[in-house]
């Protein structure tokens, strides 16, 4: 990508920056960002910012390790937990959309979907937390908590293929750039 994605350009602004304003109007609360790669040079940026920053010195580990170091990070106050990966940006008025549903129905976990796939981000109940604190990468993380709770998750339906975005490549990078921007037009 030329550059860890935290800090690509997403609107004149870094990617995490725009992320992490989208979840605050969003209206979550306690924000726990996990650094990883690239820590260093993305610390600056989100320490600005009204969050919690907690470094992954794991992170080659694999995804799981950060979920882990995440979860264990969350307070154990919280209600619900929201868990977003900063290369698949999503607008507040969907994570807003996505909580609302969740805190409306009994369901422990809501996934957003659109024509007939799953995306992100994924909302979860707080009771869920110790799994979350024991994922592990060779059982695949989240989704095996996914899995084992499969009668519990509620897919909240949407028009839009935003909550399907996911930059790996710097083709997807450009093709969700557009798509997003285009959909606030």
């Amino acid at each position: 990508m030329r550059a860890p994605k935290p800090l690509l350009d997403w609107g004149g602004r870094t990617l995490i920056e725009h992320h992490l304003s989208q979840l605050h109007d969003a209206g979550t609360g306690d924000i726990v960002v996990v650094l990883g790669h690239a820590a260093d040079r993305i610390r600056p940026v989100v320490e600005r910012l009204d969050v919690r920053i907690v470094v992954n010195e794991n992170y080659a580990a694999g995804r799981a390790s950060s979920l882990r170091l995440g979860a264990t990070a969350v307070s154990e106050s919280s209600a619900t937990v929201v868990v977003a990966s900063v290369d698949q940006p999503r607008p507040a008025s969907i994570m807003r959309r996505l909580i609302e549903e969740h805190r409306r129905s009994n369901a422990k976990i809501t996934v957003p979907a659109h024509a007939g796939k799953r995306g992100h981000p994924v909302v979860l109940d707080a009771s869920l937390l110790p799994e979350l604190r024991e994922v592990r990468e060779e059982t695949q993380g989240l989704r095996e908590v996914l899995r084992r709770h499969y009668g519990d998750v509620r897919e909240v339906a949407f028009d839009s293929p935003l909550v399907l975005l996911d930059i790996n490549t710097p083709n997807e990078y450009e093709t969700a750039k557009a798509l997003y921007f285009a959909q606030d037009e």
